[in-house]
């Protein structure tokens, strides 16, 4: 695979086989990022879980102390007497059969959440092929199936975010940006890891957390020493 000059710069700075601290870790990550643009930092953590059983699923959602430093748009799918307060709440996007059809005739996707509220779940529903794929279709589990609207929508805008595990029981979730700094991203790191540790299955058995990475977005990954984690 081809780098690029920047990236085997950043990776001088890093040693692959250490397990860092995580502040330590962070405060590489922000080193090493040399990209023009201000990067995300993402975390990625597997776990020794099987996520193919319903036991041993992990999944939820976290307001992170500081955000994620990117402006969420968020469609919220009510009824018309919720559409005042969900636009009143800083909501993007509000309405019903409308929004979906707009969806389905025009492929729209001008959103980054998507919210909605219980009654409306049947005709949401029609959508679960193209928001699913997506990670965009809402769900109880994550906080966006809820009638109090209000408050879903601005735990959203301020940086809530959902986590899930992928096919292969990886949890991938930004965390927020370069620009944060080592000892904003810690916090955020550290609010994560902590609500991933505490949905931990019961079902789950031997080492739960087996690896714990943190990256930029075009920088090489650190490692983190999760078992060690606040």
């Amino acid at each position: 695979m081809f780098r690029g000059k920047n990236y085997k710069e950043s990776a001088k700075l890093i040693d692959k086989a250490t397990l860092y601290e995580a502040k330590d870790a962070f405060e590489l990550v922000t080193k090493a990022s040399k990209a023009k643009f201000d990067e995300t930092v993402e975390l990625h953590v597997k776990l020794g879980v099987d996520g193919r059983h319903a036991d041993q699923q992990v999944r939820g959602a976290i307001v992170l102390p500081n955000g994620t430093g990117k402006t969420v748009r968020v469609l919220v799918f009510c009824k018309d007497d919720k559409k005042e307060e969900a636009l009143a709440a800083g909501a993007d996007y509000a309405g019903g059969m409308d929004l979906v059809e707009k969806i389905q005739k025009e492929n729209w996707f001008e959103f980054d959440t998507v919210i909605a509220t219980p009654d409306m779940m049947g005709t949401v529903g029609r959508l679960g092929k193209v928001l699913g794929p997506k990670g965009l279709m809402p769900s109880p589990k994550a906080g966006t199936v809820t009638p109090n609207v209000t408050n879903a929508v601005k735990e959203a805008k301020a940086g809530k975010i959902e986590y899930r595990l992928d096919k292969t029981n990886i949890i991938h979730c930004p965390i927020g940006k370069v620009s944060f700094g080592a000892d904003k991203l810690f916090e955020n790191y550290s609010a994560l890891i902590t609500a991933i540790i505490k949905a931990k299955p019961a079902a789950a058995k031997g080492q739960y957390i087996r690896s714990c990475v943190t990256a930029s977005t075009m920088g090489p990954g650190v490692k983190i020493n999760a078992q060690k984690q606040l």
